[in-house]
């Protein structure tokens, strides 16, 4: 272990508590129909001003073309020393319900050991994780670091609008390094160091059916009028099998993940799920979140149940989701969605189908000298071995950046293990882990300068 960085990162956990509480003040959502952009525009000047405090030069704010800015700064490293482009973002989710939030959404609260607020985890946190290793390299080594540095801080990743890869596709020089470190995922639990090397692709469609002209009152026409919620939700139904699998033709629903292990009681205690509910689908947990595709109804347009009427609905309307792993192609996966819920109109109902942005899935390279530097960094940090997981979730980003730079390594970290909530209520970051990943990014850095250059 190196004992003076990690001394340098603990003495520096109070600094990165108080900027993270000023970071998640900062209601960063990437929606103007739900929070003024001026918070958006806070946020980023927040970052830029405190990589600027780092050392990084050419700061900027880069308007993107969704209408969001994107921060970037960079430093030249030693002569012949490689470059690490270090990512994150600053936007975060919509609170949801901010009344069952135990303490309010965008103010730090500590408790019972960890750190509350949207965005503690996902990005924010990973933003301070940066910071903190950058923070702590400066602290016991000077105002130099072994590499070359690039920064990139979105402003728009959880709205999934594609600013930043539109921006970076027209300036491909901008992004340009030896190694990517994606800070948006995290460990696989607690204390347990993970770089994730697989993401699944998403892509979604929005399914209209139609029966009627109008609605029609339920005790003069029910029973022989086409219901178009009722043709909704038999179509809906048709999407899985009797155990849960993906039930869509041309959809692949047996791969298997040959990683980490995710032991089926840990899964249920990380998701929450009620005691008696069985998990859906077949095969191991890892299968069914990293190597198989799965669909998940995100809304219905359907009377709510208070202040329903005694109707026959005309018109319904669903949004639906499909995750897609590695290895498929995420435009077959919709054509085949497509397919499947155009083959399961009962009825003869009217459907339209509006089809929504698809973000391909990614699979890493781990056989470079960034892997060993990481795995190495990670080791000594946590004081266990590096694993290697997969994400269910999506950052399309990772893609473009894999075209842009083909020669790149691409290595995934974070703080955001099971137990932070991200995107839900109650989101929180344990401090720990905040610690031992920022050390872990510090110690990363020195190593993969050495192995570069030896």
């Amino acid at each position: 272990m190196s004992q003076p960085l990690a001394d340098a990162v603990r003495s520096l956990m109070d600094r990165a508590r108080t900027d993270l509480a000023e970071l998640v003040a900062f209601p960063s959502v990437a929606d103007p129909r739900q929070f003024p952009v001026e918070e958006c525009r806070k946020a980023a000047q927040w970052v830029a001003d405190a990589f600027a405090a780092e050392g990084l030069g050419n700061i900027q704010l880069l308007d993107t073309p969704d209408g969001t800015q994107s921060v970037y700064g960079e430093l030249p490293g030693p002569e012949g020393a490689p470059t690490v482009l270090l990512y994150s973002h600053y936007d975060v989710q919509p609170p949801l319900d901010e009344n069952a939030w135990l303490s309010p959404a965008f103010e730090l609260t500590e408790r019972d050991g960890r750190w509350y607020g949207r965005g503690a985890a996902d990005c924010k946190g990973n933003i301070l994780m940066h910071l903190t290793a950058l923070r702590a390299l400066r602290q016991v080594y000077g105002d130099g670091y072994p590499v070359g540095l690039k920064i990139i801080v979105e402003g728009s990743e959880e709205q999934g609008t594609g600013g930043l890869e539109r921006y970076a596709e027209a300036h491909p020089e901008l992004l340009a390094a030896d190694v990517i470190v994606i800070g948006d995922t995290g460990n696989f639990a607690p204390g347990l160091p993970t770089v994730t090397t697989s993401l699944r692709g998403m892509t979604a469609v929005e399914a209209s059916v139609t029966t009627l002209a109008g609605n029609l009152h339920s005790g003069a026409f029910g029973g022989a009028a086409p219901d178009a919620l009722q043709s909704l939700v038999r179509m809906l139904a048709s999407l899985h099998d009797e155990n849960g699998d993906v039930a869509v033709a041309g959809l692949a629903a047996d791969q298997t993940w040959e990683g980490v292990r995710y032991p089926e009681e840990q899964f249920r205690a990380d998701a929450k799920v009620v005691d008696g509910v069985e998990l859906t689908g077949t095969g191991t947990v890892a299968d069914r979140l990293w190597a198989r595709p799965s669909v998940t109804v995100l809304g219905i347009d359907a009377p709510p149940v208070v202040g329903a009427t005694s109707s026959v609905q005309a018109a319904a309307k669903a949004l639906i989701s499909l995750r897609v792993p590695p290895g498929m192609s995420s435009d077959a996966a919709q054509d085949a969605l497509v397919a499947h819920l155009e083959a399961q109109v009962p009825l003869g109902a009217r459907l339209t189908i509006q089809r929504q942005g698809n973000g391909a899935p990614f699979r890493a390279d781990t056989g470079g000298p960034a892997y060993e530097a990481m795995g190495e960094a990670m080791a000594e940090a946590f004081g266990t071995p590096m694993v290697t997981a997969g994400e269910g979730g999506s950052i399309p980003l990772c893609n473009t950046l894999r075209s842009l730079y083909p020669q790149a390594e691409i290595v995934l970290i974070g703080v955001e293990e099971p137990t932070t909530q991200i995107h839900a209520v109650n989101e929180s970051v344990d401090p720990r882990e905040l610690e031992r990943m920022a050390l872990a990014e510090a110690l990363f850095l020195r190593r993969y300068a050495e192995l570069r250059s030896s």
